[in-house]
């Protein structure tokens, strides 16, 4: 990701500790630091990274009232007048700020190998395709229950219409016909107990994804922390105690709009009343947006200051699908036959011979390799069998609304001839 892209500014009044006066600039927010620009001079007055930072507050003193200060490698940064006020700023700060340094932790184990070999790179790509395919096989599945609880109701109403067609029988028959009154004491409210209790709905299906993010609701200049889940079915926006604030099932978004890699806005049209629109921001946001276009093709909408980021995102990806498993196989065959001479390598120099070592898989990496490709194996297998599932599925739908279509053309003429 590309560490200049802003991803928020706000304009604000900087205190320059040299010439004990505030200054008048925009604070900008970058995915890895903070940076503060003077408005008449254009300089860059600060520039330091999230993980220089070890506190962030909201003061006031007698002199300045409702300032924001930032503690950076024993340098404390006043900000104050912050538009559109100092809450939205710190709420925003902090998010960022936090996630950095979780991903630090996260990373501090790996410090130690700043080089990263062949192999360690390709079995990150193939973890990266294993997690997309696994989100892919939950979105299928949820879909496949989908196909079976509509299943479920066309049966029904075929069951109903049978019994629709044994009462008409009944009105056409003779009125001397001795079995007519048995009809009409079939009970029929079992039935309809039982499929009402057919499979309830959303709460047993599985999270996607799960991330912090900050929430503006509408235009609101206030924001909140919370969080946002994935489901199969839709997406779900919470508060910091999950409780839940709103949920959009997957029919109610009208659109997505993505304005940077870490900010989108949700929302759901209405006639007659105000739209429902939530807009989202967060550090994590760039691993769900992959997720959003696989469920939300069609709805997305990439604004100019996410292009970027889709180009960026996507060239890798279409050398990622075609080249993969090529790479994977070529540099697994190399492990297991090292020696095999790919070309002369008298004319290489030094330093190729050495590149060409670090680039050398290990065991160690060849055998996680092969773990993550039968795990990948596996996870197509399964994909493909349920998309053939759900083709069959699909046939069974469309050949029984066939025939409830005849069959309730047929019963509205036999009414007709019956009035």
């Amino acid at each position: 990701m590309n560490e200049d892209i802003r991803i928020h500014s706000w304009p604000c009044s900087y205190y320059l500790d040299t010439g004990k006066q505030w200054v008048s600039g925009r604070l900008s927010l970058t995915p890895v630091g903070i940076k503060f620009t003077a408005d008449k001079t254009g300089e860059l007055l600060v520039d330091f990274h999230l993980s220089g930072i070890s506190e962030i507050k909201k003061e006031s003193s007698n002199l300045i009232f409702s300032s924001l200060t930032i503690l950076e490698k024993n340098t404390k940064h006043w900000f104050s007048s912050l538009q559109p006020n100092r809450n939205v700023v710190f709420n925003i700060l902090e998010h960022f700020w936090r996630e950095q340094l979780l991903e630090s932790r996260g990373a501090g184990a790996e410090a130690g190998a700043l080089r990263t070999t062949k192999g360690q790179e390709l079995t990150g790509m193939l973890v990266g395709s294993q997690k997309r395919l696994e989100d892919t096989a939950k979105v299928l599945h949820y879909q496949g229950e989908q196909f079976d609880n509509i299943m479920k109701g066309l049966n029904k109403i075929e069951g109903d219409m049978d019994v629709a067609d044994r009462l008409l029988s009944e009105l056409e028959s003779p009125s001397w016909w001795p079995f007519s009154s048995k009809l009409w004491k079939t009970p029929l409210e079992p039935k309809a107990k039982e499929t009402a209790a057919v499979s309830d709905p959303k709460n047993q299906e599985g999270i996607i994804i799960r991330i912090p993010v900050i929430i503006t609701h509408r235009t609101d200049s206030n924001v909140k922390p919370g969080k946002l889940t994935l489901f199969a079915s839709g997406l779900e926006i919470s508060d910091c105690n999950s409780q839940v604030i709103h949920r959009f099932e997957s029919k109610d978004v009208d659109d997505i709009r993505v304005h940077t890699p870490y900010e989108i806005s949700v929302r759901q049209r209405f006639i007659g009343k105000p739209d429902t629109s939530y807009r989202l921001l967060s550090a994590k946001m760039p691993e769900v947006i992959p997720i959003l276009e696989m469920q939300f093709s069609k709805k997305m909408q990439f604004l100019e200051d996410a292009l970027g980021f889709v180009g960026a995102r996507k060239s890798p990806q279409v050398d990622l699908g075609t080249s993969i498993w090529q790479a994977a196989t070529g540099l697994l065959g190399g492990v297991v036959a090292p020696g095999s001479p790919s070309g002369s390598r008298e004319g290489m120099d030094k330093e190729q011979v050495q590149l060409q070592q670090h680039e050398k898989v290990s065991q160690e990496e060849a055998k996680e390799l092969r773990q993550i490709l039968k795990k990948l194996k596996g996870l197509a297998l399964e994909t493909e069998a349920e998309l053939e599932r759900q083709d069959e599925a699909l046939d069974s739908i469309s050949s029984s609304v066939d025939r409830a279509t005849l069959t309730i053309d047929k019963q509205n003429r036999r009414m007709k001839r019956l009035t």
